[in-house]
Protein backbone atom coordinates (compact mmCIF):
# COMPACT_ATOMS: atom_id res chain seq x y z
CA UNK A 1 0.00 0.00 0.00
CA UNK A 2 1.25 3.33 -0.86
CA UNK A 3 -0.12 6.19 0.89
CA UNK A 4 0.71 9.83 -1.01
CA UNK A 5 -0.01 13.37 1.10
CA UNK A 6 1.26 16.68 -0.54
CA UNK A 7 2.40 19.89 0.42
CA UNK A 8 5.53 21.80 -0.17
CA UNK A 9 7.27 23.03 2.69
CA UNK A 10 10.67 25.72 3.81
CA UNK A 11 12.83 24.37 6.22
CA UNK A 12 15.45 26.42 8.00
CA UNK A 13 18.61 24.91 10.28
CA UNK A 14 19.59 27.62 12.06
CA UNK A 15 22.80 25.49 13.49
CA UNK A 16 22.90 22.62 10.97
CA UNK A 17 25.43 20.66 12.79
CA UNK A 18 23.50 21.04 15.96
CA UNK A 19 20.82 19.41 14.18
CA UNK A 20 19.30 15.75 15.28
CA UNK A 21 20.69 13.15 12.91
CA UNK A 22 17.32 12.07 11.58
CA UNK A 23 16.73 15.61 10.24
CA UNK A 24 19.72 15.55 8.11
CA UNK A 25 18.89 12.35 7.04
CA UNK A 26 15.51 13.46 6.12
CA UNK A 27 17.26 15.95 4.01
CA UNK A 28 20.01 13.55 2.61
CA UNK A 29 17.63 11.24 1.16
CA UNK A 30 14.91 13.16 -0.74
CA UNK A 31 14.21 11.98 -3.97
CA UNK A 32 15.14 14.47 -6.76
CA UNK A 33 11.22 14.46 -7.90
CA UNK A 34 10.55 15.61 -4.85
CA UNK A 35 8.91 12.84 -2.29
CA UNK A 36 10.45 10.91 0.38
CA UNK A 37 9.92 6.65 0.45
CA UNK A 38 9.40 5.63 4.06
CA UNK A 39 9.17 1.36 3.77
CA UNK A 40 7.02 0.53 7.02
CA UNK A 41 6.62 -3.52 6.69
CA UNK A 42 4.95 -4.78 3.38
CA UNK A 43 3.55 -1.59 2.90
CA UNK A 44 5.57 2.03 2.04
CA UNK A 45 4.51 6.06 2.20
CA UNK A 46 5.31 8.49 -0.52
CA UNK A 47 5.54 12.17 1.72
CA UNK A 48 5.98 15.07 0.05
CA UNK A 49 9.31 16.70 0.00
CA UNK A 50 9.28 19.51 -2.10
CA UNK A 51 11.34 21.34 0.25
CA UNK A 52 13.32 24.54 0.19
CA UNK A 53 16.04 23.71 2.57
CA UNK A 54 17.85 26.46 4.28
CA UNK A 55 20.90 26.13 6.65
CA UNK A 56 22.90 28.38 8.45
CA UNK A 57 26.62 26.73 10.60
CA UNK A 58 29.33 28.96 11.77
CA UNK A 59 32.65 28.08 10.72
CA UNK A 60 33.99 25.96 14.30
CA UNK A 61 32.21 25.64 17.52
CA UNK A 62 33.36 28.87 18.49
CA UNK A 63 32.53 30.74 15.65
CA UNK A 64 35.42 32.51 15.33
CA UNK A 65 37.35 30.60 12.54
CA UNK A 66 38.38 32.66 10.07
CA UNK A 67 37.86 36.11 12.09
CA UNK A 68 40.68 38.64 11.18
CA UNK A 69 39.21 40.29 14.91
CA UNK A 70 39.06 37.24 17.48
CA UNK A 71 40.81 34.49 17.91
CA UNK A 72 39.42 30.73 16.96
CA UNK A 73 40.15 29.00 20.40
CA UNK A 74 38.82 25.23 18.77
CA UNK A 75 41.39 22.72 18.10
CA UNK A 76 41.88 21.52 14.52
CA UNK A 77 40.28 18.26 15.64
CA UNK A 78 37.39 20.19 17.21
CA UNK A 79 36.47 22.25 14.13
CA UNK A 80 37.34 19.04 11.65
CA UNK A 81 34.85 16.95 13.84
CA UNK A 82 32.21 19.95 13.87
CA UNK A 83 31.71 20.09 9.87
CA UNK A 84 31.94 16.16 9.03
CA UNK A 85 28.62 16.67 10.77
CA UNK A 86 27.30 17.54 7.50
CA UNK A 87 27.76 14.61 5.08
CA UNK A 88 29.12 14.47 1.50
CA UNK A 89 25.99 13.71 0.44
CA UNK A 90 23.92 16.40 2.06
CA UNK A 91 26.53 18.72 0.94
CA UNK A 92 25.94 17.57 -2.81
CA UNK A 93 22.29 18.44 -2.19
CA UNK A 94 22.92 22.32 -1.38
CA UNK A 95 22.87 24.08 -4.27
CA UNK A 96 24.25 27.84 -3.08
CA UNK A 97 26.49 27.70 -0.15
CA UNK A 98 27.41 31.84 0.50
CA UNK A 99 30.10 32.52 3.28
CA UNK A 100 28.86 35.32 5.49
CA UNK A 101 31.71 36.98 7.20
CA UNK A 102 31.29 39.69 9.68
CA UNK A 103 30.66 43.12 8.50
CA UNK A 104 33.01 46.09 9.08
CA UNK A 105 31.76 49.09 10.79
CA UNK A 106 33.26 51.10 7.92
CA UNK A 107 30.76 49.43 5.52
CA UNK A 108 27.78 49.88 8.25
CA UNK A 109 28.54 53.89 8.13
CA UNK A 110 29.20 54.13 4.52
CA UNK A 111 26.77 56.44 2.84
CA UNK A 112 26.54 53.94 -0.46
CA UNK A 113 23.18 53.26 -0.96
CA UNK A 114 22.71 49.26 -1.55
CA UNK A 115 20.44 48.24 -4.54
CA UNK A 116 16.71 48.96 -3.32
CA UNK A 117 14.89 46.18 -2.36
CA UNK A 118 12.00 46.80 -4.88
CA UNK A 119 14.76 46.78 -7.43
CA UNK A 120 16.11 43.42 -6.53
CA UNK A 121 12.19 42.16 -5.87
CA UNK A 122 11.29 43.14 -10.09
CA UNK A 123 14.77 41.39 -11.42
CA UNK A 124 13.31 38.11 -9.11
CA UNK A 125 9.70 38.26 -10.59
CA UNK A 126 10.82 39.10 -14.20
CA UNK A 127 13.27 35.68 -13.93
CA UNK A 128 10.61 33.85 -12.75
CA UNK A 129 8.60 34.64 -15.10
CA UNK A 130 10.85 33.48 -17.51
CA UNK A 131 11.04 30.13 -16.07
CA UNK A 132 7.41 29.68 -15.71
CA UNK A 133 7.54 30.39 -19.62
CA UNK A 134 9.29 27.44 -20.16
CA UNK A 135 6.15 25.64 -18.73
CA UNK A 136 3.16 27.46 -19.41
CA UNK A 137 1.01 24.67 -18.87
CA UNK A 138 2.58 23.61 -15.10
CA UNK A 139 1.45 26.75 -12.04
CA UNK A 140 4.42 27.36 -10.39
CA UNK A 141 7.17 25.90 -12.58
CA UNK A 142 10.81 26.48 -11.69
CA UNK A 143 13.79 26.28 -13.33
CA UNK A 144 14.80 23.55 -10.30
CA UNK A 145 11.87 21.57 -12.11
CA UNK A 146 14.11 21.14 -15.48
CA UNK A 147 14.63 17.62 -16.50
CA UNK A 148 17.95 16.75 -17.91
CA UNK A 149 16.02 16.26 -21.44
CA UNK A 150 15.01 19.62 -21.16
CA UNK A 151 18.43 21.60 -21.23
CA UNK A 152 19.48 21.62 -24.38
CA UNK A 153 16.43 23.33 -25.24
CA UNK A 154 16.07 25.47 -21.99
CA UNK A 155 19.78 25.93 -20.59
CA UNK A 156 21.78 26.51 -24.27
CA UNK A 157 25.14 27.22 -23.24
CA UNK A 158 27.77 29.59 -25.47
CA UNK A 159 30.45 27.72 -26.79
CA UNK A 160 32.45 28.93 -23.55
CA UNK A 161 30.27 27.79 -21.42
CA UNK A 162 30.33 24.33 -22.88
CA UNK A 163 34.12 24.47 -23.00
CA UNK A 164 33.86 24.96 -19.14
CA UNK A 165 30.82 22.62 -18.68
CA UNK A 166 33.51 19.41 -20.72
CA UNK A 167 36.47 20.69 -18.45
CA UNK A 168 34.53 20.39 -15.32
CA UNK A 169 34.01 17.11 -15.78
CA UNK A 170 37.52 16.08 -17.35
CA UNK A 171 39.45 17.57 -14.02
CA UNK A 172 37.11 18.24 -11.56
CA UNK A 173 35.55 15.02 -10.97
CA UNK A 174 31.77 16.28 -10.43
CA UNK A 175 28.73 13.90 -10.56
CA UNK A 176 26.42 14.26 -13.09
CA UNK A 177 23.87 15.11 -10.64
CA UNK A 178 26.16 17.69 -9.65
CA UNK A 179 26.66 19.08 -13.26
CA UNK A 180 22.76 19.62 -13.40
CA UNK A 181 21.97 20.80 -10.08
CA UNK A 182 24.65 23.44 -11.26
CA UNK A 183 23.10 23.86 -14.89
CA UNK A 184 19.73 24.48 -13.63
CA UNK A 185 21.43 27.16 -10.82
CA UNK A 186 22.97 28.89 -14.05
CA UNK A 187 19.83 28.90 -15.97
CA UNK A 188 18.69 31.09 -13.17
CA UNK A 189 21.56 33.30 -13.01
CA UNK A 190 21.31 33.81 -16.76
CA UNK A 191 17.55 34.76 -16.53
CA UNK A 192 18.30 37.28 -13.78
CA UNK A 193 20.57 39.14 -16.39
CA UNK A 194 18.14 38.42 -18.79
CA UNK A 195 20.41 35.98 -20.58
CA UNK A 196 19.27 34.06 -23.55
CA UNK A 197 21.72 31.76 -23.28
CA UNK A 198 24.01 30.32 -20.53
CA UNK A 199 27.38 31.40 -20.42
CA UNK A 200 30.79 30.59 -18.83
CA UNK A 201 30.67 33.63 -16.44
CA UNK A 202 27.19 32.29 -15.23
CA UNK A 203 28.18 28.75 -14.95
CA UNK A 204 31.48 29.35 -13.50
CA UNK A 205 29.90 31.44 -10.77
CA UNK A 206 27.05 28.47 -10.22
CA UNK A 207 29.75 26.04 -9.81
CA UNK A 208 31.43 28.32 -7.30
CA UNK A 209 28.28 27.71 -4.85
CA UNK A 210 28.93 24.40 -4.99
CA UNK A 211 31.32 22.78 -1.69
CA UNK A 212 33.10 19.54 -1.89
CA UNK A 213 34.29 17.64 1.98
CA UNK A 214 37.96 16.81 1.73
CA UNK A 215 39.48 13.78 3.23
CA UNK A 216 40.69 16.36 5.80
CA UNK A 217 37.42 17.18 7.35
CA UNK A 218 37.88 20.27 5.53
CA UNK A 219 35.04 21.96 2.95
CA UNK A 220 36.31 23.88 0.12
CA UNK A 221 34.52 25.83 -3.23
CA UNK A 222 33.94 23.09 -6.09
CA UNK A 223 35.70 26.07 -8.21
CA UNK A 224 37.17 29.16 -7.46
CA UNK A 225 38.71 32.36 -9.29
CA UNK A 226 42.26 30.53 -8.28
CA UNK A 227 40.85 27.06 -10.37
CA UNK A 228 39.08 28.49 -12.99
CA UNK A 229 42.34 30.10 -14.11
CA UNK A 230 43.94 26.71 -13.49
CA UNK A 231 40.95 25.41 -16.17
CA UNK A 232 42.09 28.45 -18.82
CA UNK A 233 39.86 30.93 -17.96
Amino acid sequence: MIRRLAGVAFLFLALAPAARGGTLALAEVRSPDGTLVAKAGAGAYVYPADVLFVAAMNPCPCGFAGDARRVCTCSEHERQRYTRKISGPLLDRIDLHVPVPPVPWIEIQSRHAPEASASIRERVALARDLAAARRPGVPGFRNADLSPAEFERCVPLDADAGRLLSTCVDRLDLSVRTLHRAMRVARTIADLASSESVTATHLAEAISYRLRLGSDGKTRPVLDREGLQTLGF
